[in-house]
């Protein structure tokens, strides 16, 4: 992809685009039938993100993707950190 096209990315965003690919990288093998390697993505996430995760949303979405057997869903990640309490 275009190099241009990264950097804007980056500015709109504020998230290095070089910690999105690593992250897109370790996710393609990653085992999301392990509650370990969930908490550790949404640990990743949280913090490329810059966007604090409680306890309680962390235990929501590990029980969806583990227990509920949902497939990971950035956009459904997306939504459920951006609702408001």
């Amino acid at each position: 992809m275009d190099n241009q096209f990264f950097k804007g990315i980056e500015k709109k965003t504020g998230v290095n685009m070089k910690d999105i690919l690593d992250l897109a990288n370790s996710l393609q093998n990653a085992n999301f039938k392990d509650e370990q390697t969930v908490r550790g993505v949404i640990r990743r996430v949280s913090q490329i993100a810059n966007k604090p995760v409680s306890r309680e949303m962390e235990e929501k979405i590990v029980e969806s993707i583990v227990k509920d057997g949902k497939q990971l869903d950035m956009n459904q990640i997306s939504k459920m950190l951006n609702k408001k309490k």
